[in-house]
This record gives C-alpha cells, structure tokens and sequence, in this order.
C-alpha cells in the first residue's frame, strides 16, 4: 500500500485535504467515499521520484507487442522477458521492461507493477490494463490501447509536422529583418545623409536601423531574457490557466482548438468504458489527458454532478471547452443504452475532424505570416527607392 495525499469534496461542497493509505487511486476513492467524501485528485509517495515518460509511440509499440504475444499464448512473464530482451528497444526502455518483469515474478499484479515506476506509463494505460486484469481480456486490452496510442502519436505526428512550416518561416522573417535592418540599410546612411528631406517612410527605417546598429547586443539580450522570462510563466499554473482559458476562447482558432480538446477525451473515455471502468473513474482520468488547464480545472464539478446522480451529458454540457456535437452525441448514446458505441464512434469523427482542424489552422498561419513578410519588404522597398527617385528628380530639375 502507499500513502497518498489529496484533495477531495464533501457533501456541502466544502474541499478538504489530507492523507491516507490505500493500494491505489480506486482503493482510495473507495475509502473516502465511504467518508462521504469525493476524490478530486491525489498523489502518491512515488510521484515524488522523477521518472521519465515513454513517448506514444513506445507506449503503442510496448502495448501491441504485449497484445500479439499474449493472443498467441506467450505467458505474460515471458512477454515481458522477450520485450526486455529485445535488441530494437533502448537501455532506458530495458530497465523499465525488467523492473516490471521483476515485480511481476514476484506475485505483484501486472497493472501495480507500472504504476510503481511513477511516470513512465500514464493513468489511462494502467487503469485500462487493471481493468482487465478483473475481466481476463489482456490481449484484446492491449492491443486497443495500442491503438489509442498510435492514433495519439499520429495526431502528435501531425500537429508537429503541420506547424514546420510556419515555425520555418518565422525563422527566415527574423533572419530577413535583423539583415535589412542590422546590414543593409546602414548601407544608404551616407547617401541618405546628404539628402535635405527625407520621406516620412525612410526616416522611420533609418531610426529603427540606427536602434538595431547602436543596442544590438542589447537586443539580443532581451529576446533572451523574453523567451526565458515566457518559459518559466507558462509553468505557473495561473498563468497557464489564463493562457489556455484565452486560447479557446480566440475567433476562428478557438474553435479547432475545441475540437482537438474534445478528440483527445472523447477517444480517452472511449477507451476507459468499453475496458469496463466506472464512469466516476473514467472522468477522474480522462480528464489529465485533454491538455487544456481551464478545461480540465472544470472537471471537479463533473464529477460532483455525475455522482449526484446527474447524466454524463448534462454534466459535460457545462463544460466551457467542448463541442457540443460531443454532448449530443454522449446523450444520444445514453437514450438508447449504447454509450460505449456511441464514445468509440464519436471518437472516431472527431479525430477526424481534428486532422481537419489541424490543417485549417495552418491555412490561417501561413497567408498571414506571409502578408507580414511581404509587406516588410515591400515597406521597405518604398524606404529606399522614395528618396533616390526623388534626388533623380531633384537632379534632373537643376540641369
């Protein structure tokens, strides 16, 4: 057993804190509820120690080994010992497969056996395999969170591989301005200084250029210090709530970042019901896995809802943050006692519809970072040409 500390609800609303020993996080929602009280979150002793996380992608590939090998009569003992003998996998990798291989010839449950390691597995992965460690299905278990987890790295794959492009081109506008203004335009400095008047564009880019030239290494600096200042405020939890109340709430991007948001817990809850998990517990895990602060910061009064005897669609319907296709859909499922077949069929559309949204945002990005460019260089073009064209005129006035 382990020590957990946590937060949870009592009957009237109040949150109280505290600790208490249980075997898991179930075993302690059990425990308080039989307090009247309702596990908000908690954290074990292990948590303390830092483990590093497997990836998605080493998550599907561990969970459809595991599936394959115990669908083809492979004990789990030996599954476990061929994956932490297997050349492909990393010495990192190794270690966790033998821990687990260890405890487990020891008589500790598969499912305990990885959430002693802390980070590495996450809730989902282990509460969908404790589930059916009760119902006897390992294989068919396994190999659908293999499932969750390649469609979570292919949505991973995706967003990184749709923002490449303008994250390149941010990197060549920064390039191209600190080139205009730090070399090529302290080039006309001479040329410009002789002229009596110069056009209100021109003396713009000559004082902006003379800022670059006189506090470069300044400006360096302060970028820096900007982007360390932004780093470690976004791991305050304050500022990341705001942060991620804002996002959503922003026009056009606002409403694929919902969609995503939504995708993400609809095929997390799909996955957690049809393995046989209570609802209560589903809520409680899927809710870590939406990315979104403000959403997730929600979820306390979901769960009071549900457990007060509430639906899940009414529930999720005061959820800022989630389509209302989804609550439709959840509501629907429960009217005609299908809930699991409904999750897993809306968890499908969603993802597609999130690829989609994906690609909509990046259709929005790029035409505007390219405007910006463009009017850049054009603004600058008509900075320098102005003034010559008007010393030709000048020139060609007094001959």
């Amino acid at each position: 057993m382990a020590n957990y500390k946590y937060r949870a609800q009592t009957a009237d609303g109040k949150i109280v804190s505290g600790s208490m020993n249980a075997v898991d996080q179930q075993d302690l929602h059990n425990r308080l509820k039989m307090k009247d009280l309702m596990l908000l979150d908690a954290k074990g002793e292990e948590d303390k120690k830092y483990y590093k996380p497997f990836s998605a992608k080493v998550l599907a590939e561990y969970a459809r080994q595991i599936g394959t090998l115990l669908r083809s009569g492979v004990t789990l003992v030996r599954a476990l010992q061929m994956l932490s003998e297997d050349e492909a996998a990393t010495a990192y990798e190794k270690a966790v497969y033998g821990t687990i291989t260890a405890n487990v010839m020891q008589g500790v449950p598969f499912s305990e056996a990885m959430e002693k390691l802390g980070g590495v597995f996450p809730p989902l992965m282990i509460n969908m395999f404790r589930a059916a460690e009760s119902s006897g299905n390992m294989d068919s278990t396994a190999l659908k969170i293999a499932d969750q987890y390649a469609k979570e790295d292919h949505l991973n794959a995706k967003i990184k591989s749709a923002t490449t492009y303008p994250k390149i081109l941010m990197v060549v506008l920064v390039i191209v301005i600190a080139i205009i203004f730090g070399y090529v335009m302290p080039q006309f400095d001479e040329l410009f200084s002789s002229m009596p008047v110069l056009p209100t564009p021109t003396r713009i880019m000559m004082a902006i250029s003379a800022f670059f030239k006189n506090h470069f290494f300044a400006i360096i600096i302060f970028c820096i210090c900007v982007y360390v200042a932004w780093y470690f405020l976004k791991k305050i939890p304050k500022v990341q709530y705001i942060l991620d109340r804002t996002l959503i709430h922003l026009p056009k991007i606002g409403r694929l970042m919902k969609v995503i948001y939504t995708a993400r817990f609809a095929r997390t809850m799909a996955s957690l019901y049809t393995s046989g998990i209570p609802i209560i517990s589903c809520l409680q895990i899927a809710r870590n896995t939406i990315g979104n602060s403000y959403i997730e910061s929600q979820f306390a009064q979901v769960i009071a809802d549900t457990q007060a005897g509430e639906t899940l669609s009414y529930s999720l319907g005061k959820v800022d943050g989630f389509i209302n296709k989804m609550i439709s859909s959840v509501k629907v499922g429960e009217e005609a006692g299908s809930l699991d077949s409904m999750l897993e069929s809306l968890a499908g559309d969603l993802e597609f519809e999130s690829e989609r949204a994906i690609g909509q945002m990046v259709a929005l990005i790029e035409p505007v970072m390219i405007f910006v460019m463009a009017a850049l260089v054009g603004f600058i073009m008509i900075s320098v040409i102005t003034p010559i064209y008007q010393s030709y005129n000048y020139i060609g006035a007094n001959s």
